[in-house]
């Protein structure tokens, strides 16, 4: 295979670089190949072996290679490492290091992190474990760009995908049978790219899993592949020492080769700031810098006295650097503009697998084959802290370019952590200036001139900004902040503070610091200096000795405002600016302190709370004046508690006497007195920027720093201000500039506070309206909304005013209404179901106004003579002759004379019929057949159970007009029910 510059040792020519550190064995041609010979054919027997797994064949083929490469001198720990590799032995390699996690294993199985994990400081932030996932394993790790999902590439020839937010198995292909040793995602295309030890690319597409494509890519292993950023290029490095490029748009053609590494190439990196270049490490030492148009690289790194694991690129602006790792346990930093060494960190105690610059924190990470994961801060190179998942030794890293999210890959599974926090390090003033970091670089943007244009600005639509450098920074910045006046920017990082004019971002004032507040004046400002000291500094000049104490308790951060605030564990603290007294100490354990732009309210935001308190000032000089003496606890009068919200807010920001802030539901929102009024619904986290009065809007961004804004009135702010402080005429005088869109939000904010009169003239949509003319009984205002309203949607508003008496309504209305509605209809309405063809609810409404001729009539032109001859004879019996010799011509024409025979006819059989008097004598004086009202209503569920053939359907609708109704309905059918003048049904032979 290899016939030239063959490995220079045994441990370097070993082919596994799993085994590689402490192999007794090569399944490459470590001499100069003579056909036949035994080296060659036992090193042919071990690669077959491995491949197919096969441990006695292995361990024949090792047996049968010569002894001086079977017996090299090796240290114990490394032999140990040999034979865990091989299968040999479960006894774990023999360090301190592995011991202590042993006997801390028992208290946190599964998890040593807890053992070497120490407080984090302000660079490496927090860390969060999102996903711990055993497997075989894990060479290769990648993150889908925009999904929660990490694929690993493991050595058992599978390709697993994991959602790291739900810690479940996604998918899982079955590659090929020998180790998958890179894996990549190409998210334009929806598909995935492995390479593996039988030589073979593979492509496979996310969404079906069917295989793309697969192709002999080198005529040795796979060792590494990168996909490039923007063109249609796939980067792969092998064990034949060569990188090829292949483009997927031209048939997955190879368009270029580039040769001049002289040993395994173990890792390819792309240079973000130039994606024309890329970097290679390799076995022989070095890392090559190559440009994609040449085959032959720029230049060349020794980097390492051993062999080179790693190389990975500085994603910022300010450096031209690259981070390397290599089998001497060390990680390096190279300035490679220079060619020059920049740093060298030492920690680890066996081979550095890799080493990475975090995308968006200042901090390095490495791994090595001790099976710990290092975190160095990038620019003082401090080692910040040490993370072991007890997973033995880690291989392989990935990063998410737009998060903070890690992964990491070990011998017995994979895990992703978080590290840091989402939230942007960005400021915006009063005028709508925004400045933000990346890195070490800040930049800045403007939006005072959306919608100026003309343009109309949509909620929620992403705002079409562009960003333009402002300068740099010495410290990674952790957050930024405005003073008042919007004159200077604070950056906070790394244990220092720095002020920054806006416009020329020069270095204003500078000093050791973790927290940093302005007070409203933008002349004062307040420093804290590790846990307890605090420094005021007016005009740039420090006021020494003008805090007196903190009262012994540890400070987590400052606040600024018209009393300066500092923030501890259960509790705040708020002295004056001025004298540095005490104001007051509240017992709350508070996430942030935000003061309005008046000084008169002030929010605390706990962990599930939010608190908003009213600054008495009179009541604090009242107590200062009267010269008794003020305690640690402050004046209790100064403060008075005006609501509490329960809500974990995230940010926040005044606008007037309104308090606007995010939380961790992804709502914006907005509390006035101790209404909560919701503007919007995220489905990410966004983080409110502040508020710009000139054009109603609020500004917010997400942790990508894309901008969104959503319109809020600043009268619309004033007039709910005016309604609770309870100036009904200073509300009125504002409602006239309220646009027409947020009258149906102050509408509802005025039926919250009970004010519904008011909410009913102030709103515009009909539905609302509709609600709050129900709710006050204004019938008439409530009918007119409904005969307004579009007849499909009308039905269940029908049925609400159904349940008042004597209310007019269109024949169209809601058939079930007519039934317990003591309404007086029009005849010509009434009959419009019959029309419509609905005889059941045509019928009732017959019945519901006496008109007895009209039932009989409807029921025997609907195939009902039995029934029509019944009630005839009981309410009309001037009709009922005609409707029984109908009955009977009908009974005849169906075949059955005997049954029409036996039928009475009330006029030739009256001697059957014994009432001397029936129901005649009920009917009005002009024989109209109209019935008397009361009679009428003891017979309506008497004749429903004869006609009405959808019973169901009407004792539903009884049901939902209304109990009250039904109720005196009821009771009045009782009474009928039991008159004695209620007619009889009449008799039948």
């Amino acid at each position: 295979m290899h016939q030239n510059n063959p490995p220079t040792s045994v441990q370097e020519g070993c082919k596994d670089v799993d085994c590689r550190r402490g192999a007794t064995w090569s399944d490459t041609d470590v001499v100069n190949p003579v056909s036949g010979s035994v080296a060659q054919r036992a090193s042919t027997a071990v690669r077959s072996a491995r491949s197919h797994r096969d441990v006695d064949g292995l361990i024949n083929g090792l047996l049968r290679l010569p002894l001086a490469l079977t017996t090299p001198r090796l240290p114990l720990s490394t032999r140990f490492d040999q034979e865990r590799a091989l299968g040999f032995t479960s006894l774990p390699p023999l360090t301190v290091e592995k011991t202590l996690q042993d006997a801390d294993a028992s208290r946190h199985p599964g998890d040593y992190s807890r053992r070497f994990w120490s407080p984090p400081s302000a660079s490496a932030n927090t860390l969060q474990r999102k996903l711990l996932a055993r497997s075989d394993r894990v060479k290769s790790v990648d993150f889908h760009p925009t999904e929660p999902h990490v694929i690993c590439g493991l050595y058992n020839g599978q390709v697993k995908i994991w959602n790291y937010e739900t810690q479940t198995d996604i998918k899982t292909f079955e590659v090929t049978d020998v180790p998958v040793r890179c894996v990549k995602y190409i998210a334009r295309k929806n598909w995935f790219v492995s390479g593996s030890d039988d030589f073979q690319l593979r492509v496979y597409n996310l969404s079906t899993g069917e295989k793309v494509t697969q192709f002999e890519a080198h005529p040795d292993y796979i060792r590494c592949l990168t996909v490039h950023p923007t063109l249609s290029l796939v980067l792969t490095g092998s064990d034949d020492m060569t990188i090829k490029a292949w483009d997927w748009e031209k048939g997955w053609r190879c368009v270029q080769v580039f040769e001049g590494h002289t040993h395994y190439i173990m890792a390819l990196a792309i240079n973000p700031k130039d994606p024309q270049t890329f970097a290679s490490a390799c076995l022989d030492h070095t890392v090559k810098v190559w440009s994609l148009g040449s085959s032959v690289p720029n230049f060349s790194l020794e980097a390492h006295e051993k062999g080179v694991n790693y190389v990975d690129y500085y994603h910022g602006g300010d450096k031209p650097y690259i981070v390397t790792t290599g089998d001497d346990r060390l990680v390096k930093i190279w300035d490679y503009h220079a060619k020059s060494c920049v740093q060298t960190l030492e920690s680890h105690t066996a081979n550095v697998s890799f080493a990475i610059f975090h995308p968006s924190l200042p901090i390095i990470l490495s791994g090595s084959e001790d099976g710990t994961i290092k975190i160095w801060h990038s620019s003082t190179y401090r080692l910040e802290n040490t993370l072991n998942y007890g997973l033995e030794r880690a291989w392989c890293v990935a990063y998410r370019k737009t998060g903070n999210e890690v992964a990491v890959g070990f011998d017995e599974g994979a895990v992703v952590v978080k590290l840091g926090r989402d939230e942007p390090s960005v400021s915006m003033d009063a005028s709508g200036k925004i400045v933000f970091a990346r890195n070490t670089e800040v930049l800045t943007t403007n939006v005072s001139h959306i919608g100026q244009e003309g343009d109309e600005v949509e909620d929620g639509q992403r705002l079409p900004v562009s960003f333009r450098d402002l300068g740099t920074t010495e410290v990674y910045p952790t957050s930024l902040q405005h003073s008042p006046n919007g004159r200077f920017v604070t950056v906070c990082g790394d244990g220092e503070y720095i002020i920054y004019t806006a416009l020329a971002w020069r270095n204003k004032a500078f000093g050791s610091g973790t927290s940093f507040a302005w007070a409203s004046d933008s002349n004062t400002y307040a420093v804290l200096e590790g846990k307890s000291k605090i420094r005021v500094y007016r005009n740039f000049k420090e006021r020494a000795g003008l805090i007196k104490s903190t009262g012994g308790w540890a400070v987590e951060g400052l606040h600024g405002g018209p009393l300066l605030a500092a923030r501890g564990s259960g509790f705040v603290m708020f002295w004056d600016w001025e004298t540095g007294a005490v104001v007051r100490r509240i017992e709350v354990d508070a996430t942030n302190v935000s003061w309005s732009a008046s000084g008169e309210y002030v929010a605390i935001t706990a962990e599930d709370s939010l608190f908003v308190l009213r600054f008495d000032r009179d009541a604090y000089q009242q107590r200062l004046e009267s010269g008794e003496p003020i305690d640690d606890e402050g004046v209790e009068e100064a403060f008075d508690l005006i609501a509490e919200v329960p809500e974990t807010v995230k940010t926040c920001r005044w606008i007037g006497d309104c308090f606007i802030y995010t939380n961790t539901n992804n709502r914006l929102s907005y509390l006035i007195g101790d209404q909560t009024s919701v503007i919007n619904h995220f489905d990410q986290p966004v983080y409110l920027l502040g508020y710009l009065p000139t054009h109603n809007r609020i500004f917010l961004a997400d942790k990508d720093l894309n901008l969104y804004s959503y319109a809020l009135s600043l009268n619309v702010v004033e007039y709910q201000s005016a309604i609770l402080r309870g100036d009904l005429e200073g509300a009125a005088e504002i409602l006239p500039t309220i646009p027409a869109d947020q009258r149906n939000r102050i509408a509802r904010f005025l039926e919250a506070q009970e004010l519904k009169e008011l909410a009913l003239s102030v709103a515009t949509d009909p539905d609302h309206k509709f609600e709050l003319a129900v709710s006050i009984g204004d019938l008439e205002t409530a009918l007119e909304l409904v005969r307004a309203s579009p007849e499909a949607g009308s039905e269940s508003k029908w049925k609400v005013v159904g349940g008042f008496r004597e209310v007019e309504g269109p024949p169209s209305s809601p058939p079930a209404l007519h039934l317990p509605r003591r309404s007086r209809w029009s005849r010509e309405a009434r009959c419009s179901g019959r029309r419509k063809g609905q005889n059941n609810i045509a019928f009732a409404a017959y019945l519901q106004l006496g008109d007895s001729a009209s039932c009989i009539d409807l029921l025997a032109k609907t195939d009902r003579l039995p029934e029509a001859a019944l009630m005839a004879r009981s309410y009309n019996p001037g009709k009922a002759e005609g409707v029984v010799k109908e009955w009977r011509s009908e009974l005849e024409e169906q075949g059955k004379p005997k049954y029409a025979q036996v039928i009475a006819d009330p006029i030739e059989d009256q001697g059957l019929f014994e009432e001397a008097s029936g129901p005649a004598s009920k009917l009005d004086s002009e024989g109209s057949g109209v019935m008397v009202e009361k009679e009428v209503e003891g017979l309506v569920d008497q004749v429903k159970e004869m006609v009405v053939e959808e019973t169901r359907l009407v004792d539903e609708a009884v049901a939902e007009v209304g109990g009250a109704e039904t109720e005196a309905a009821s009771n009045a059918d009782g009474a009928a029910s039991g008159s004695d003048e209620v007619p009889s049904k009449g008799k039948t032979n």
